[in-house]
């Protein structure tokens, strides 16, 4: 992997990355629009004891524009930059023009509850050049490649001294809230361990043996009446309590802290499930599958988790072809979730989706 560092005109790095060799002629650019005044800031909520983050400079942020006029797309007109210069580099990494977080934010409001200032970075990693393109829709190699980068960002985050933990994710579809289409996902390094973060260290830590999710998959691995896609190293699997109809899985079968850690076999193996799962998403239903994708590993605040079993959970809205799966009553009101359907169907769907020729 080869990567380049330079500096956008507003100040802001940008990170290059590339299977070969960075051309030393690339010239940054950024979009002209003033997100740099951000200056979020967290409120404590007391009753269910987390943070909230409040960043209305959001509000005015790019919203699904044409895709020659996106942010992401590649700079073509000097008079029409973008965040994306030209030149032969496969992947950008950039701090997002409008963060739910920074690290220069310094006011909070004085209030009837623990305020403080949003302190934290946020990123973008385009995956590919191509708007028309899609995470599974790339060769092997660049979703290899996606996960090295992830595992690269999480390492030069940690150094900062405020950083405590380290989440790559996508979202991808209008029905996930995306405001621009071109393939894209997003990093978030917190200055506190995110409650469903620490919750589910939690319970690998209190459970009997400090191995959790390797006793998860092996009771999976059974029957495997909810696996989806198996290597040698790595499964997919719908849980067998998903709190979603698709909701799936992919995890290394032996534990692994964090991303980097990993050894290069077991990394191309996730490359290719995590593709063989994306292209059985979109071939399911012949159309474009909308999701969530969550990198779950290990805090990097120093100290060590060997009871962490990092996973990437990824959470479709839809339970059936033309019906989403909304939060309602049950769910918002009382945190219980409801599922139409059971994971031993859902995943037989999945798995009889034949994307062979597409790999």
């Amino acid at each position: 992997m080869f990567k380049k560092t330079l500096t956008k005109p507003d100040g802001r790095a940008l990170y290059l990355y590339s299977h070969s060799q960075i051309a030393d002629n690339i010239i940054p650019t950024n979009p002209k629009n003033d997100g740099a005044k951000a200056s979020p800031h967290m409120r404590w909520h007391p009753l269910r004891r987390e943070w909230v983050i409040f960043a209305g400079h959001r509000q005015n942020r790019t919203f699904l524009p044409p895709k020659d006029f996106s942010p992401l797309a590649v700079t073509k007109n000097a008079d029409f930059p973008t965040e994306m210069p030209e030149g032969n580099y496969e992947i950008a990494v950039f701090e997002n023009l409008f963060p739910s977080m920074n690290e220069t934010t310094i006011e909070a409001p004085a209030l009837g509850v623990p305020t403080t200032p949003a302190k934290g970075i946020c990123e973008v990693v385009v995956f590919t050049q191509d708007p028309d393109s899609s995470l599974g829709q790339l060769p092997l190699d660049r979703v290899e490649l996606v996960l090295k980068v992830w595992a690269d960002r999480t390492v030069e985050l940690a150094k900062h001294e405020d950083i405590q933990y380290v989440m790559p994710f996508e979202n991808r579809g209008v029905e996930m809230g995306v405001t621009l289409h071109h393939p894209h996902g997003q990093i978030y390094a917190y200055s506190f361990i995110p409650p469903v973060q620490e919750r589910v260290l939690e319970s690998m830590k209190a459970h009997a043996g400090g191995k959790l999710l390797e006793e998860l998959i092996a009771g999976e691995l059974k029957n495997k009446l909810r696996v989806i896609v198996e290597t040698e190293n790595v499964i997919a699997f719908i849980p067998v309590f998903a709190r979603y109809p698709y909701e799936t899985w992919i995890a290394p079968k032996k534990s692994f802290q964090h991303l980097h850690e990993m050894d290069p076999k077991t990394m191309k193996e996730m490359a290719i499930v995590l593709k063989t799962l994306l292209l059985k998403f979109d071939h399911l239903w012949e159309k474009p599958f909308p999701y969530l994708m969550t990198l779950f590993q290990a805090p990097v605040d120093g100290n060590d988790y060997p009871h962490a079993h990092l996973y990437l959970q990824l959470t479709p809205p839809y339970r059936t072809k033309d019906r989403l799966k909304y939060l309602a009553g049950t769910e918002l009101g009382a945190g219980i979730f409801v599922n139409d359907s059971v994971p031993e169907e859902k995943a037989k769907e999945l798995k009889d989706v034949n994307v062979e020729k597409y790999l």
